[in-house]
């Protein structure tokens, strides 16, 4: 199974019958504080009702055989989940099924969606919706769409939400700087035939209220050898790999496996595997600045923060562990309750020159 598949694809939890429906529907209730205090009891039933449709559009969009089929379940998803957004108090229902990725920021001040369609082994893209907290609970949603498959350059600007470098993410990390919040995601990318990429996506909202991704957010100052800020930081490695890139909230870092080709080809991202050592980024002053090497520096051998320990006995990244790390932070994301403020080339993202 693919990371993307375990990670975003959880199976179906239950399928309830007619008769079982009542006595689930009391569960529901009471399984959430935040929930069952926000939402009423009839929309609740509605939201479930349209739940239980949009989780076959949702299997479809990946399992379906043929392109057209997986386009047009993407498109019926779409809207019938739209429909459901627009219910009162919406934010606070989890959606638990739909075979998407499902986030909250850490303040619930808003969740994101994120999904991939594909059309063949050379051209996907990634879809994605921004749901903001409303203290009403009316909806306001921020569509995301994926031009990556268009940009040259995807490290060089901020961008909005038109404009967007596409990943399903798996991990949302709070950080402040001069009074304004910065939402770092994680994120994966299903890149191309050859290989997969990692994203790290700063996310804030402008004076208007408007998401903004990426910025001055990634600072390589500390380095041996110097290079520009970044708007957005990335790994490729080969399809095979598994290449870890998470946070470790005890150390307060980003820690991403070092690359290398193992052909000595390093023009080649589809041949980089990693090779034991390790880099990482630290927050300072409203930016993410790279750390070379880490453990050299930082653990005695053998040590690896725990919630980062994706090593096996022969040293090898276990990309399962993320998986599963992943799984249980997308689940846990939910708000207890209401927050006291209102690919080898032809690749799908390498354009020609």
């Amino acid at each position: 199974m693919s990371f993307y598949q375990s990670t975003i694809f959880p199976v179906n939890l239950f399928k309830p019958s007619k008769s079982r429906f009542g006595l689930l529907f009391v569960l529901l209730l009471l399984a959430g504080t935040g929930f069952s205090q926000t939402i009423s009891q009839a929309n609740r039933k509605t939201l479930y009702l349209k739940e239980d449709s949009l989780k076959e559009l949702s299997r479809k969009i990946v399992m379906a055989d043929e392109a057209s089929d997986r386009f047009r379940a993407d498109s019926g998803f779409i809207r019938m989940f739209v429909r459901a957004l627009k219910v009162p108090h919406s934010f606070y229902y989890p959606f638990d099924s739909l075979n998407i990725s499902k986030l909250y920021a850490p303040d619930s001040s808003f969740r994101i969606f994120t999904w991939q369609l594909k059309k063949d082994e050379y051209v996907l893209m990634q879809k994605g919706a921004i749901q903001m907290n409303t203290g009403n609970g009316s909806l306001k949603l921020f569509p995301l769409f994926d031009v990556s498959m268009y940009t040259r350059n995807p490290l060089d600007s901020a961008r909005d939400q038109d404009h967007w470098i596409g990943a399903i993410y798996y991990r949302i990390i709070l950080k402040e700087y001069k009074g304004r919040k910065y939402y770092t995601l994680l994120g994966f990318d299903d890149y191309s035939i050859s290989s997969n990429k990692k994203w790290v996506e700063v996310l804030h909202f402008d004076d208007m209220g408007k998401p903004v991704f990426g910025g001055p957010f990634f600072s390589f100052k500390e380095d041996s050898v110097k290079k520009g800020v970044q708007s957005r930081f990335n790994i490729e490695y080969k399809k095979e790999a598994k290449a870890f890139l998470n946070y470790d909230p005890e150390m307060d870092m980003i820690i991403v496996d070092h690359l290398i080709s193992e052909t000595d080809e390093p023009d080649k991202k589809f041949t980089y595997i990693p090779d034991g050592d390790y880099e990482a980024f630290k927050w300072q002053n409203g930016q993410w600045v790279h750390v070379n090497k880490l453990f050299s520096q930082m653990q005695k051998d053998g040590d690896f923060p725990k919630e980062a320990m994706i090593l096996d006995d022969a040293g090898n990244a276990d990309e399962q562990k993320l998986e599963e790390a992943s799984r249980k932070n997308m689940q846990k994301g939910a708000p207890p309750s209401p927050p006291v403020k209102q690919k080898q080339p032809p690749s799908k993202k390498k354009p020609a020159n």
